[in-house]
């Protein structure tokens, strides 16, 4: 099992052999360094906790973790499957982006860009109410959201609120370039989240 922390550039464009235009999103991932290695005795589970990135400020518990790591602004786990993997990682070792290939497909996740409070038509795709004689002020509502029986809204009816901003995965993305000079990763189509966002990969 392979896996890395990166941050969200920028979007751009690259060209294939053939001539072709293929979109990418480009990424700067790592290095990392393992903070923690998390076994069934202990903790009731096998995982590898990374971090990555660096903050000015962080909180005096938080940095006794951390120990000679230095300060880390995100830390996240990956949980093995097999055993035997978690005798390949020590506290302390850095992972880079050149333990991928190019062509290799990956896992992805990340935070989707929030959008605010939305309606019904943009967060749900309704089309809206006629625009005939006599509708006026309606066109983008919901309509009616309950029934004589049960005299209550049904739980997970879907409404106006909040939309985006919610953990977003994507699965079998190719890697298309890297550059282990400036620990980039070039990943194929659009990622979720903004510029900035972190962004976990793995297979």
């Amino acid at each position: 099992m392979k896996f890395i922390l990166a941050k969200k550039l920028n979007m751009s464009s690259v060209f294939d052999e053939k001539g072709k235009i293929i979109p990418v999103t480009i990424l700067e991932a790592g290095p990392v360094k393992i903070t923690q290695i998390k076994n069934k005795d202990k903790d009731s589970y096998e995982a590898v906790q990374l971090g990555f990135g660096t903050k000015k400020r962080i909180t005096k518990p938080l940095l006794g973790h951390l120990k000679d790591n230095g300060k880390l602004r995100w830390l996240r786990e990956f949980r093995i499957k097999d055993s035997k993997d978690l005798e390949n990682y020590k506290v302390g070792d850095e992972i880079k982006v050149d333990v991928f290939k190019e062509g290799e497909l990956v896992n992805i996740s990340g935070i989707s860009r929030g959008k605010g409070f939305q309606g019904v038509v943009k967060r749900h795709g309704f089309h809206g109410t006629h625009t005939t004689h006599g509708n006026k002020d309606q066109l983008r509502t919901s309509g009616s959201i309950g029934a004589t029986t049960p005299q209550r809204v049904i739980k997970g009816k879907k409404m106006a609120g909040r939309t985006g901003g919610e953990r977003v995965s994507l699965r079998k993305v190719k890697i298309i370039k890297i550059d282990p000079d400036k620990n980039l990763i070039y990943l194929k189509g659009a990622v979720p989240g903004k510029r900035g966002t972190l962004i976990e990969i793995f297979n």
